[in-house]
Parts: structure tokens; sequence; C-alpha cells
């Protein structure tokens, strides 16, 4: 399979600006449907944020390092994967709003700490059965410098993947029977069968040619196709699960980063974005944008640590 567009391939420029920002490395939107919110992340501004479209309410909190990503827990609070490893904040972490810090750092805990010099949290997933599969990478990008991780809720971890060079998408099948994955500078988005715990027999999806960008996040949707950011592609990609390309949204920035659906029936799709790197950035690069009616996805589970 290739990744380019063909025939009767839908295009789209229907975007709007959901958050007007200026991240350095937005990433990671997640819908945290119990409290009706998205959460997204700053890698390098160590920021993670949330958004009521309803209210139009905004919050963030500083970390204390680069964040990769911040999902919800099953008991209130956030789960982090952070530079140098997986920590937890209690359910008051992102109450604060405005510029300033919220929560209090007696309610953040290390799950598992591990210190590599050089290396960095990135994209990271809640798995069907509650497990964090938790991506890193070196911040030179060197080949195999990266894993990808599966944590416990009591902390327990293995490693999945250990030849990784930019650890990025992740996400499973309306069935949970496979997960999808993206190792970025392979221009492939591959996928594995899975049983729950463990992942074999991966193989290509589909592959992203040069000069059309590097896929980065994705979001897996009710129809089982898999939607993916075109990291210097201006673009996200909705692909089928046999591997064609059947929809592109096509945006004004250079580099979005991620996407996942959200808001009420979880039918709008938000995208988030980088300005890092780039010396004339797009006025929107850094903001969260958002396709409204994009389609259908699915309810994701929070950690069950």
């Amino acid at each position: 399979m290739t990744g380019r567009a063909k025939g009767r391939t839908a295009r789209t420029h229907a975007y709007e600006v959901a958050v007007r920002a200026e991240a350095a490395l937005g990433e990671g939107p997640t819908w945290d449907a119990d409290a009706g919110r998205l959460i997204w992340i700053d890698i390098l501004g160590s920021r993670v944020f949330t958004y009521d479209p309803v209210s139009g309410r905004r919050t963030v909190m500083v970390t204390e390092q680069h964040v990769g990503a911040a999902k919800p827990r099953a008991g209130g609070g956030l789960v982090v994967n952070l530079r140098d490893g997986i920590g937890l904040y209690g359910p008051d972490s992102v109450a604060g709003s405005g510029g300033s810090p919220a929560g209090d750092a007696q309610e953040f805990r290390w799950l598992h700490h591990e210190v590599v010099p050089g290396r960095r949290a990135n994209d990271a997933a809640v798995a069907p059965d509650g497990s964090l599969w938790a991506g890193t990478m070196r911040y030179d990008e060197a080949p195999g410098g990266g894993t990808l991780s599966r944590f416990g809720p009591d902390g327990t971890v293995s490693t999945v993947l250990d030849d990784v060079a930019v650890s990025n998408g992740t996400g499973w099948s309306p069935d949970g029977r496979l997960m999808y994955y993206i190792d970025s500078p392979t221009r492939r988005i591959d996928v594995f069968d899975f049983d729950g715990r463990q992942v074999s027999g991966r193989r290509e999806l589909a592959v992203i040619e040069e000069g059309e960008g590097f896929p980065d996040g994705l979001t897996v949707d009710a129809d089982g196709c898999v939607w993916v950011a075109l990291w210097d592609g201006g673009a996200i990609r909705r692909y089928t699960p046999s591997g064609t390309l059947d929809r592109v949204v096509e945006l004004p920035v250079p580099r979005p980063t991620a996407c996942a659906f959200g808001g009420a029936g979880l039918t709008d799709l938000y995208i988030t974005t980088a300005r890092t790197g780039l010396e004339a950035p797009h006025p929107l690069a850094g903001s969260v944008l958002v396709v409204p009616g994009a389609g259908k996805g699915l309810p994701q589970p929070a950690f069950a640590g």
C-alpha cells in the first residue's frame, strides 16, 4: 500500500479554530468524556491544557519536565508520560485556569521512574484493558534510541518495541483485535495483531511517500478507519482498514501533530499543531483546530491506575 491520494479520495478544508494558541509542539489531543473536555499538551512548553467546547473554559498545568502525553485516570486526575518516566496527578491537578500552574506538587507521584540521558517521552495511548502504552525517543531522533512500553495500573512495565526512532501514534480497532502504530521516520502506518496484552504479526497498512510529510499521531474511528496527522504534510488522512486512502483534510499549517474525536457524540475531529522549527510560522501554527462532524469516534478508556 502507499499513501498517495487517488481518484475518488474526498478532500475538504472544513476546519475551524477551537483554541488559538502558539504551542511550540502541540500534541496528544484526548477527549475526557467524564469531564466533557479536551486534554492536549505542549511537549516543549511542559504544559498540559484542557478546553471545554461548551463553556469555552480553558485550564493549564505546568509540568516539571517535557511532557509527551496526558490521559485521564479512571479515578480522576491524569497519567502523564514525562521525560523521566510515567507520573500520576491527583483529581484536582488541572483545576486551575488562565496562565497559572494548577494543582499541588504533593498530588504528584511517579508510577515508573527511569532516567535515560538524552531521551524524552513522546506519544502514548490507553489500551482497551486500561493499560498505558507509552513511547519514547531521543532528542536527536537517533534510530533505535526510543521504545514503546506497556505500563500496567500497578506500575509493572514491559517493553513492546525496543528499536524505535520516534514513537508516535498508537490506537486500537473497534473490536480490540488490531493495534495501529507509527514510528515516524519509517513513513509507515503499521498494524499488529493484538491479543489483549501483546502484539504480533507486524505488517504495513500504508506508507506516506517522500515529499508528502511524515505520519505522526493517529486515531481510529467507529468504522475502524485510521486518521493520521502528517507532519510537514499539512493534512490529516483517513485510511480504511484495508489501507485505502479515502479522505484528506487539508490544513493551512504545515505541521499537524495528532488528532482525536471529541464533543457531543464524538463527531468532531480535534487537531493539534506545532510551530517549532518553522522560520515563518502560519498564524494558526500551535493552535488546536477542529473539523465539526468529521465522523464518529470511539470512546477512549481511562488509565486504570
